[in-house]
C-alpha cells in the first residue's frame, strides 16, 4: 500500500517547513498531519513521512512510538482514552476503565465491531486537578463518574 499527502495535506506540510528552523524539529506536527490524513500512522506513513524530511525511517518511527498521541493501528470513530496515571489511579481510574470496557464490550486497546468506539488506558493526560479524566478524540472530559461517563458515551452512540 503506498500513502501519500492530498494536495491540501502537502499545502499544509510545505507550510509546516517554513514555520520550523529544521525538518527535524517538524517531525512531531508532520505526523499529526500523516494521522490526520491516513487515519492513523502506518508502517507506510512512516517512510513516506522519512521519504518527505530526509530523515531515517528508524527516526520517526522512534518519535511515532514514543508519543502515545499517534495511533500505530486503525481506531474507532471516538478514541476513547483514560488516564490512569496516579490522580486518576487514586481516584478510581481502574474502575472507570473496567465500566467502560464493560460498557463498550471491548477490553482496552480494542475498537467495538461497529468501528465507533476504541478503548486505550493512557499514562496521562496532564489534568491532575480535575481526575479522573478521559479524551474523547480532542475533547477532555474531567471529575468522571461512571454515571457523567455513560452520559458521554451514550450522547456519542
Amino acid at each position: 500500500m503506498s500513502v501519500a499527502f492530498s494536495d491540501t495535506a502537502r499545502a499544509e506540510f510545505e507550510r509546516l517547513l517554513t514555520r520550523y528552523p529544521d525538518r527535524e524539529a517538524v517531525i512531531l506536527p508532520v505526523l499529526h498531519l500523516a494521522q490526520r490524513e491516513f487515519g492513523f500512522v502506518s508502517d507506510e506513513a512512516i517512510v513516506y513521512v522519512a521519504g518527505l524530511l530526509g530523515v531515517s525511517p528508524a527516526k520517526i518511527n522512534g518519535v511515532a512510538t514514543f508519543y502515545t498521541m499517534y495511533n500505530r493501528k486503525p481506531v474507532g470513530k471516538y478514541h476513547v482514552q483514560i488516564c490512569r496515571n496516579i490522580s486518576c489511579s487514586l481516584l478510581g481510574a481502574e474502575h472507570l476503565i473496567g465500566h467502560v470496557a464493560g460498557k463498550l464490550g471491548v477490553k482496552p486497546g480494542g475498537t467495538t465491531p461497529d468501528g465507533k468506539f476504541t478503548l486505550s488506558q493512557v499514562e496521562c493526560l496532564g489534568s491532575c486537578g480535575t481526575a479522573p479524566v478521559m479524551q474523547v478524540n480532542d475533547d477532555y472530559y474531567e471529575n468522571l463518574t461512571e454515571a457523567s461517563i455513560d452520559a458521554i458515551l451514550d450522547k456519542l452512540a
